[in-house]
Protein backbone atom coordinates (compact mmCIF):
# COMPACT_ATOMS: atom_id res chain seq x y z
CA UNK A 1 0.00 0.00 0.00
CA UNK A 2 1.17 3.08 -1.08
CA UNK A 3 1.91 5.99 1.69
CA UNK A 4 -0.53 8.29 0.54
CA UNK A 5 -3.44 5.50 0.88
CA UNK A 6 -2.09 4.66 4.16
CA UNK A 7 -2.45 7.92 5.23
CA UNK A 8 -5.86 8.33 4.00
CA UNK A 9 -6.85 5.02 6.02
CA UNK A 10 -5.49 5.96 8.88
CA UNK A 11 -7.32 9.10 8.26
CA UNK A 12 -11.19 7.98 7.79
CA UNK A 13 -9.96 5.70 10.52
CA UNK A 14 -9.33 8.80 13.41
CA UNK A 15 -12.54 10.31 11.72
CA UNK A 16 -14.47 7.64 12.09
CA UNK A 17 -13.37 6.76 16.06
CA UNK A 18 -14.00 10.80 16.46
CA UNK A 19 -17.77 10.42 15.30
CA UNK A 20 -18.11 7.89 17.69
CA UNK A 21 -16.72 9.41 20.41
CA UNK A 22 -18.22 12.38 20.43
CA UNK A 23 -21.93 11.26 19.81
CA UNK A 24 -24.36 12.66 22.03
CA UNK A 25 -25.32 11.50 24.92
CA UNK A 26 -29.47 11.31 25.96
CA UNK A 27 -30.40 14.66 27.14
CA UNK A 28 -33.61 14.03 27.92
CA UNK A 29 -34.58 13.48 31.89
CA UNK A 30 -38.33 12.24 31.55
CA UNK A 31 -40.33 9.55 33.42
CA UNK A 32 -41.95 7.26 30.95
CA UNK A 33 -43.88 5.01 33.60
CA UNK A 34 -44.37 3.72 36.72
CA UNK A 35 -45.60 0.63 38.42
CA UNK A 36 -46.24 -0.92 42.22
CA UNK A 37 -45.43 -4.25 43.18
CA UNK A 38 -48.33 -6.45 43.82
CA UNK A 39 -52.25 -5.56 43.14
CA UNK A 40 -52.81 -2.44 44.27
CA UNK A 41 -53.12 0.15 41.62
CA UNK A 42 -57.06 1.50 40.86
CA UNK A 43 -56.08 3.31 37.60
CA UNK A 44 -52.99 3.75 35.37
CA UNK A 45 -50.82 6.44 36.61
CA UNK A 46 -51.09 9.93 35.92
CA UNK A 47 -47.81 11.43 34.39
CA UNK A 48 -47.58 15.06 33.73
CA UNK A 49 -45.11 17.63 33.25
CA UNK A 50 -42.90 17.59 36.60
CA UNK A 51 -45.93 15.69 38.27
CA UNK A 52 -47.15 11.88 39.21
CA UNK A 53 -50.38 10.82 40.79
CA UNK A 54 -50.46 7.04 41.59
CA UNK A 55 -54.40 6.03 42.43
CA UNK A 56 -54.31 2.69 44.90
CA UNK A 57 -57.17 0.76 46.28
CA UNK A 58 -58.52 1.99 49.21
CA UNK A 59 -57.02 -0.77 51.54
CA UNK A 60 -53.59 -0.13 50.70
CA UNK A 61 -51.16 1.68 53.11
CA UNK A 62 -49.49 4.78 52.37
CA UNK A 63 -47.03 4.21 54.47
CA UNK A 64 -44.06 2.03 52.41
CA UNK A 65 -44.85 2.21 48.92
CA UNK A 66 -41.80 1.37 46.62
CA UNK A 67 -42.56 2.90 43.11
CA UNK A 68 -40.70 1.68 40.20
CA UNK A 69 -39.78 3.79 37.13
CA UNK A 70 -38.69 3.41 33.45
CA UNK A 71 -36.81 6.80 32.40
CA UNK A 72 -35.55 8.35 29.09
CA UNK A 73 -32.61 6.29 28.09
CA UNK A 74 -29.54 6.58 29.99
CA UNK A 75 -31.24 8.73 32.59
CA UNK A 76 -31.13 8.10 36.43
CA UNK A 77 -33.67 8.84 39.15
CA UNK A 78 -32.33 9.85 42.85
CA UNK A 79 -33.85 8.52 45.25
CA UNK A 80 -33.71 5.01 43.32
CA UNK A 81 -36.44 3.20 41.73
CA UNK A 82 -37.75 0.60 44.14
CA UNK A 83 -37.32 2.52 47.08
CA UNK A 84 -39.46 2.38 49.83
CA UNK A 85 -41.14 5.35 50.83
CA UNK A 86 -43.90 6.92 52.72
CA UNK A 87 -46.41 8.71 50.74
CA UNK A 88 -48.95 9.75 53.49
CA UNK A 89 -47.70 13.32 51.68
CA UNK A 90 -46.28 13.47 48.35
CA UNK A 91 -42.23 12.35 47.68
CA UNK A 92 -39.49 14.74 45.46
CA UNK A 93 -37.94 12.22 42.86
CA UNK A 94 -35.11 13.74 40.73
CA UNK A 95 -34.50 12.64 37.34
CA UNK A 96 -30.99 13.63 35.72
CA UNK A 97 -30.07 13.02 31.86
CA UNK A 98 -27.76 10.46 30.71
CA UNK A 99 -25.26 13.28 29.87
CA UNK A 100 -25.75 14.73 33.51
CA UNK A 101 -26.29 18.61 31.75
CA UNK A 102 -30.30 18.16 32.88
CA UNK A 103 -32.36 17.14 35.66
CA UNK A 104 -35.85 17.42 36.79
CA UNK A 105 -38.00 17.20 39.61
CA UNK A 106 -41.29 15.57 39.58
CA UNK A 107 -43.26 15.08 42.32
CA UNK A 108 -44.81 11.77 43.38
CA UNK A 109 -48.64 11.64 45.21
CA UNK A 110 -50.64 8.29 45.93
CA UNK A 111 -54.32 9.16 46.43
CA UNK A 112 -56.86 6.78 47.25
CA UNK A 113 -60.31 6.50 45.52
CA UNK A 114 -61.97 8.67 48.01
CA UNK A 115 -59.52 11.49 47.89
CA UNK A 116 -60.69 14.13 45.75
CA UNK A 117 -62.68 16.87 47.28
CA UNK A 118 -66.32 17.84 47.71
CA UNK A 119 -65.59 21.94 47.97
CA UNK A 120 -64.15 23.99 45.45
CA UNK A 121 -63.45 27.60 46.17
CA UNK A 122 -60.84 28.75 43.88
CA UNK A 123 -58.56 30.10 46.24
CA UNK A 124 -55.29 28.45 44.99
CA UNK A 125 -53.56 28.97 41.97
CA UNK A 126 -49.72 28.80 41.08
CA UNK A 127 -48.54 30.64 38.44
CA UNK A 128 -46.60 29.22 35.59
CA UNK A 129 -44.10 30.41 33.22
CA UNK A 130 -44.21 29.35 29.79
CA UNK A 131 -41.99 29.95 26.29
CA UNK A 132 -38.87 30.58 28.23
CA UNK A 133 -40.66 33.52 30.45
CA UNK A 134 -42.54 35.09 27.89
CA UNK A 135 -45.47 34.39 29.40
CA UNK A 136 -47.16 32.83 32.52
CA UNK A 137 -50.31 31.31 33.60
CA UNK A 138 -52.59 30.60 36.38
CA UNK A 139 -53.47 27.07 37.65
CA UNK A 140 -55.82 26.42 39.80
CA UNK A 141 -55.43 23.20 42.57
CA UNK A 142 -57.24 22.33 45.96
CA UNK A 143 -55.67 21.50 49.61
CA UNK A 144 -57.84 19.55 52.25
CA UNK A 145 -57.44 20.25 56.00
CA UNK A 146 -54.27 19.40 56.48
CA UNK A 147 -52.64 22.17 53.98
CA UNK A 148 -51.16 19.69 51.65
CA UNK A 149 -52.67 19.70 47.56
CA UNK A 150 -55.42 17.16 46.79
CA UNK A 151 -56.51 18.24 43.15
CA UNK A 152 -55.29 20.32 40.22
CA UNK A 153 -57.57 21.44 38.27
CA UNK A 154 -57.42 20.99 34.11
CA UNK A 155 -57.42 23.69 31.59
CA UNK A 156 -55.85 24.81 27.98
CA UNK A 157 -54.35 27.68 29.30
CA UNK A 158 -50.87 25.88 28.50
CA UNK A 159 -51.99 25.40 24.81
CA UNK A 160 -53.29 29.00 24.31
CA UNK A 161 -49.83 29.86 25.31
CA UNK A 162 -48.79 28.51 21.58
CA UNK A 163 -51.08 31.18 20.20
CA UNK A 164 -48.69 33.69 21.67
CA UNK A 165 -51.94 36.18 22.13
CA UNK A 166 -51.14 36.18 26.02
CA UNK A 167 -48.56 37.43 28.48
CA UNK A 168 -49.88 37.63 32.15
CA UNK A 169 -52.46 35.52 33.97
CA UNK A 170 -55.36 37.96 33.32
CA UNK A 171 -54.80 37.72 29.47
CA UNK A 172 -55.22 34.03 29.34
CA UNK A 173 -58.69 32.01 28.90
CA UNK A 174 -58.65 30.87 32.77
CA UNK A 175 -57.42 32.91 35.79
CA UNK A 176 -58.14 33.44 39.16
CA UNK A 177 -60.60 36.54 39.94
CA UNK A 178 -60.48 38.90 42.97
CA UNK A 179 -64.46 39.29 43.09
CA UNK A 180 -65.67 36.17 44.13
CA UNK A 181 -68.50 35.34 46.53
CA UNK A 182 -65.75 34.58 49.38
CA UNK A 183 -62.77 35.60 48.44
CA UNK A 184 -61.13 34.66 44.81
CA UNK A 185 -63.46 33.43 41.68
CA UNK A 186 -62.56 30.99 38.31
CA UNK A 187 -62.64 33.50 35.51
CA UNK A 188 -63.15 31.86 31.77
CA UNK A 189 -62.88 33.93 29.19
CA UNK A 190 -63.32 33.58 25.53
CA UNK A 191 -60.21 35.24 23.64
CA UNK A 192 -59.15 35.17 20.35
CA UNK A 193 -56.33 32.65 19.16
CA UNK A 194 -54.81 35.14 16.65
CA UNK A 195 -53.27 34.54 13.17
CA UNK A 196 -51.90 31.32 14.56
CA UNK A 197 -55.28 29.66 15.40
CA UNK A 198 -57.07 31.47 11.98
CA UNK A 199 -54.71 29.43 9.96
CA UNK A 200 -55.64 26.40 11.65
CA UNK A 201 -59.27 26.74 11.80
CA UNK A 202 -59.40 27.56 15.22
CA UNK A 203 -60.14 31.49 15.20
CA UNK A 204 -61.36 31.37 19.35
CA UNK A 205 -60.38 30.19 22.79
CA UNK A 206 -63.06 29.40 25.13
CA UNK A 207 -62.10 29.93 28.35
CA UNK A 208 -62.07 26.08 30.21
CA UNK A 209 -61.79 24.30 33.70
CA UNK A 210 -62.77 20.75 34.64
CA UNK A 211 -61.11 17.96 36.88
CA UNK A 212 -59.40 15.98 34.66
CA UNK A 213 -56.44 16.73 33.22
CA UNK A 214 -55.63 18.28 28.99
CA UNK A 215 -53.50 16.44 26.90
CA UNK A 216 -50.83 18.67 24.62
CA UNK A 217 -50.39 15.60 22.34
CA UNK A 218 -53.89 15.90 20.90
CA UNK A 219 -54.71 19.59 20.95
CA UNK A 220 -53.85 20.72 17.85
CA UNK A 221 -55.02 17.27 15.65
CA UNK A 222 -57.67 15.89 17.99
CA UNK A 223 -58.58 19.06 20.50
CA UNK A 224 -61.91 17.53 21.53
CA UNK A 225 -59.87 13.99 22.71
CA UNK A 226 -57.15 16.56 24.25
CA UNK A 227 -59.54 17.19 26.79
CA UNK A 228 -59.73 14.23 30.03
CA UNK A 229 -62.60 14.96 32.32
CA UNK A 230 -62.82 12.80 35.07
CA UNK A 231 -61.19 11.55 38.39
CA UNK A 232 -61.57 8.60 40.57
CA UNK A 233 -64.71 8.81 43.17
CA UNK A 234 -66.76 6.89 45.48
CA UNK A 235 -69.20 8.60 46.35
CA UNK A 236 -72.94 8.77 45.31
CA UNK A 237 -73.02 12.49 44.05
CA UNK A 238 -77.24 14.08 44.70
CA UNK A 239 -76.38 17.48 44.33
CA UNK A 240 -74.28 20.38 42.14
CA UNK A 241 -73.90 23.78 43.83
CA UNK A 242 -72.25 26.77 43.80
CA UNK A 243 -72.54 30.38 41.99
CA UNK A 244 -72.15 32.13 39.10
CA UNK A 245 -71.83 35.29 37.01
CA UNK A 246 -72.00 35.24 33.53
CA UNK A 247 -71.73 38.28 30.86
CA UNK A 248 -71.97 36.99 26.87
CA UNK A 249 -69.65 39.10 24.36
CA UNK A 250 -71.18 41.12 21.88
CA UNK A 251 -71.09 39.07 18.28
CA UNK A 252 -71.63 35.25 18.11
CA UNK A 253 -69.47 33.68 15.17
CA UNK A 254 -68.62 30.56 13.86
CA UNK A 255 -65.67 29.90 11.93
CA UNK A 256 -65.66 29.75 7.96
CA UNK A 257 -63.55 27.06 5.88
CA UNK A 258 -60.51 29.83 6.04
CA UNK A 259 -60.73 30.14 9.99
CA UNK A 260 -62.54 33.61 9.46
CA UNK A 261 -64.72 34.40 12.47
CA UNK A 262 -68.21 35.04 10.50
CA UNK A 263 -71.30 36.33 12.40
CA UNK A 264 -74.42 34.69 13.56
CA UNK A 265 -77.62 36.47 13.37
CA UNK A 266 -79.55 36.02 16.19
CA UNK A 267 -77.46 34.12 18.30
CA UNK A 268 -76.38 34.56 21.39
CA UNK A 269 -73.26 33.09 23.38
CA UNK A 270 -73.94 31.28 26.30
CA UNK A 271 -72.02 28.77 28.81
CA UNK A 272 -71.20 25.29 29.93
CA UNK A 273 -71.26 24.53 33.95
CA UNK A 274 -72.19 20.96 34.73
CA UNK A 275 -70.86 17.77 36.45
CA UNK A 276 -71.09 13.65 35.34
CA UNK A 277 -70.63 10.62 37.62
CA UNK A 278 -69.70 7.79 34.90
CA UNK A 279 -68.22 4.22 35.38
CA UNK A 280 -64.48 3.38 34.12
CA UNK A 281 -63.48 0.50 32.17
CA UNK A 282 -60.24 -0.39 31.19
CA UNK A 283 -59.19 1.31 27.93
CA UNK A 284 -62.08 3.87 28.80
CA UNK A 285 -61.08 5.66 32.29
CA UNK A 286 -61.94 9.27 31.33
CA UNK A 287 -64.65 10.99 29.13
CA UNK A 288 -63.47 13.49 26.95
CA UNK A 289 -65.14 16.45 24.43
CA UNK A 290 -66.60 13.97 21.74
CA UNK A 291 -68.78 11.73 24.81
CA UNK A 292 -68.98 13.54 27.77
CA UNK A 293 -72.75 14.29 27.74
CA UNK A 294 -73.54 11.94 24.55
CA UNK A 295 -77.18 10.56 25.05
CA UNK A 296 -75.50 7.28 23.46
CA UNK A 297 -72.74 6.84 26.25
CA UNK A 298 -73.35 4.01 28.07
CA UNK A 299 -70.38 4.55 30.51
CA UNK A 300 -72.73 7.54 32.11
CA UNK A 301 -74.49 6.99 35.32
CA UNK A 302 -75.88 10.90 36.22
CA UNK A 303 -75.56 14.26 34.85
CA UNK A 304 -76.28 17.33 37.54
CA UNK A 305 -76.65 20.41 34.51
CA UNK A 306 -77.77 24.00 34.96
CA UNK A 307 -81.68 23.82 33.53
CA UNK A 308 -81.67 27.68 32.62
CA UNK A 309 -77.90 29.28 32.26
CA UNK A 310 -78.78 33.34 32.26
CA UNK A 311 -76.19 35.75 31.83
CA UNK A 312 -76.42 38.06 34.85
CA UNK A 313 -74.09 40.60 36.10
CA UNK A 314 -74.67 39.97 39.84
CA UNK A 315 -74.05 36.03 41.05
CA UNK A 316 -76.56 33.64 40.66
CA UNK A 317 -76.82 30.62 43.40
CA UNK A 318 -77.47 27.80 41.57
CA UNK A 319 -78.20 23.88 42.99
CA UNK A 320 -79.38 21.08 40.48
CA UNK A 321 -79.61 17.38 41.15
CA UNK A 322 -77.86 14.78 39.93
CA UNK A 323 -80.00 12.93 37.63
CA UNK A 324 -79.76 9.07 36.59
CA UNK A 325 -79.85 8.12 33.00
CA UNK A 326 -82.60 6.23 32.06
CA UNK A 327 -81.69 2.31 33.15
CA UNK A 328 -78.68 3.32 35.28
CA UNK A 329 -78.40 2.72 38.50
CA UNK A 330 -75.18 2.90 41.71
CA UNK A 331 -73.59 -0.76 41.59
CA UNK A 332 -72.08 -0.45 45.46
CA UNK A 333 -69.39 -3.22 44.88
CA UNK A 334 -68.44 -1.02 41.81
CA UNK A 335 -68.56 1.86 44.00
CA UNK A 336 -66.31 0.65 46.30
CA UNK A 337 -63.79 -0.53 43.85
CA UNK A 338 -63.47 2.72 42.70
CA UNK A 339 -64.90 1.94 39.34
CA UNK A 340 -66.80 5.18 39.20
CA UNK A 341 -64.84 8.90 38.22
CA UNK A 342 -66.68 12.20 38.69
CA UNK A 343 -66.44 14.98 35.94
CA UNK A 344 -67.27 18.99 36.22
CA UNK A 345 -66.62 20.71 33.76
CA UNK A 346 -67.06 24.45 33.12
CA UNK A 347 -66.24 26.76 29.74
CA UNK A 348 -67.28 30.37 28.93
CA UNK A 349 -68.76 29.40 25.34
CA UNK A 350 -70.87 26.09 25.32
CA UNK A 351 -69.70 25.72 21.60
CA UNK A 352 -66.30 26.75 21.93
CA UNK A 353 -64.92 22.94 21.94
CA UNK A 354 -66.14 23.46 18.11
CA UNK A 355 -64.74 26.96 18.02
CA UNK A 356 -68.10 28.75 17.88
CA UNK A 357 -68.92 31.89 20.49
CA UNK A 358 -68.51 35.02 21.12
CA UNK A 359 -64.92 36.99 21.72
CA UNK A 360 -65.15 38.31 25.31
CA UNK A 361 -67.63 35.61 26.86
CA UNK A 362 -66.80 35.83 30.40
CA UNK A 363 -68.29 33.32 33.23
CA UNK A 364 -66.95 33.87 36.63
CA UNK A 365 -67.73 30.33 39.14
CA UNK A 366 -67.08 30.48 42.31
CA UNK A 367 -67.52 28.16 45.88
CA UNK A 368 -68.88 25.20 44.27
CA UNK A 369 -69.56 21.76 45.80
CA UNK A 370 -71.04 18.42 45.63
CA UNK A 371 -73.22 17.48 47.89
CA UNK A 372 -73.09 13.36 48.55
CA UNK A 373 -75.81 10.47 49.60
CA UNK A 374 -74.34 7.85 51.85
CA UNK A 375 -73.22 4.24 50.68
CA UNK A 376 -76.45 2.83 52.84
CA UNK A 377 -75.26 -0.56 51.33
Amino acid sequence: MKISQLAIVIFMTVVTMSCIRQEPLNAECDILSVSLPGDVLNRQPLIENNKVTLIVKNDVSLMALAPEFELTPGATIEPASGTVRNFLLPQTYTVTSQDGEWSKEYVVAVEKNNTINLNYSFENVRVVTALGGACSYDVFYEVGPSGNETMEWASANKAYALTFQASTPNTFPTYQGEDGINGYCAVLVTRSTGNYGQKLGKPIASGNLFIGTFDMTEAITRPLEATHFGAPFNNIPSMFSGYYKYTPGETYCEPDADGNLVPVPGMTDTFSLYAVLFETVPGQEWLDGTNVLAADNPYIISTAEIPDPHASEEWVEFSVPFVLRQGKTIDHDKLKEGKYSIAVVMGSSKEGDRFCGALGSTLKVDEVSITCMADSE
